[in-house]
């Protein structure tokens, strides 16, 4: 079985970075990718969760606007709101990052961020990316 997203599109929002209980980076944001043209165009939002390091790179470097490139797994989780009733959310857990958007551009990649071609990279865990107890909100 795979359980496999490709994303290339433009944060909606800046990145908002939290931490465990237990110390862990936890980042979220959205972004939109877009297909079809003209009448037809639509837009389509995802909600992107990043761990440890690469959460941490994209709090520091990433902005509304930047063009990324994620590379990662479809998660549901469910939850309860402040009524009791049980809402759903679907995830793109990033595995893999890499920043896209040209230097001098809206979203751009500040001069201090790496160079070249690197990507940012979280190997895949064993089990799921921490308990519910490690999610922050």
């Amino acid at each position: 079985m795979i359980n496999k997203v490709i994303l290339i599109g433009r944060l909606g929002m800046d990145p908002e970075i939290r931490y465990t209980a237990s110390g862990k980076a936890v980042c979220n944001f959205s972004i939109a990718t877009d297909e079809g043209f003209g009448d037809k165009k639509r837009t389509e939002w995802h909600n992107i969760v990043l761990w440890e390091k690469i959460a941490e790179v994209a709090s520091k470097y990433l902005s509304k606007g930047s063009l990324i490139y994620i590379e990662g797994r479809l998660q549901t989780r469910s939850y309860e709101d402040k009524e009791g009733i049980t809402k759903y959310r679907t995830e793109v857990v990033a595995q893999r990052m890499q920043m896209l958007s040209p230097k001098d551009s809206p979203g751009q990649v500040p001069a201090d961020m790496p160079t070249g071609d690197e990507d940012i990279f979280t190997p895949p865990a064993a089990g799921p990316a921490g308990s519910d107890d490690d999610i922050p909100f």
